[in-house]
C-alpha cells in the first residue's frame, strides 16, 4: 500500500505543479522526473514501491484499452488523415534512430579517449 501511496502521491505532485506554474510539461512526466530524481538521491526507496510497480507493469494492456477504444472510435477521421500519420511516425522514428545513433557514437568516442592504466 506505500508503493501505492508514494506513486500516487508523485502523480498528483507533478500535476499540482503543473497546473500551477503552467509548465508545458505534462504533470504525469514532471511526476515520473521527481520519482527518479527521489530514486537516485535516495529518499525513496526502490523496494517501497518495486511490488506497486511491477503490478502495473504486469497489467499495462488495462490502461491501454481506453486508448484503443479511442482509436476505434476515430477510426474514420484517422483514415482521412493517414498519409499525414504515416509521414510523421516515419520521421519521428528516423529522428530518434539518428539521435540514438549519434549519442552512442560521441559515447563510444568518449569511452576510447579514457586510459584505464
Amino acid at each position: 500500500m506505500r508503493g501505492l501511496a508514494i506513486l500516487l502521491g508523485y502523480t498528483l505532485l507533478g500535476n499540482a505543479i503543473h497546473s500551477l506554474l503552467s509548465v508545458p510539461i505534462s504533470g504525469n512526466v514532471i511526476g515520473m522526473v521527481l520519482l527518479v530524481v527521489s530514486l537516485f538521491a535516495g529518499w525513496v526507496k526502490l523496494a517501497w514501491i518495486e511490488e506497486t510497480a511491477q503490478f502495473f507493469l504486469k497489467h499495462m494492456m488495462i490502461f491501454f484499452a481506453p486508448i484503443i477504444v479511442g482509436t476505434m472510435m476515430f477510426f474514420g477521421v484517422i483514415g482521412d488523415q493517414w498519409f499525414a500519420a504515416a509521414v510523421t511516425l516515419v520521421a519521428a522514428t528516423m529522428i530518434v534512430l539518428l539521435v540514438t545513433a549519434g549519442v552512442m557514437a560521441w559515447q563510444s568516442g568518449k569511452a576510447k579517449e579514457r586510459t584505464y592504466e
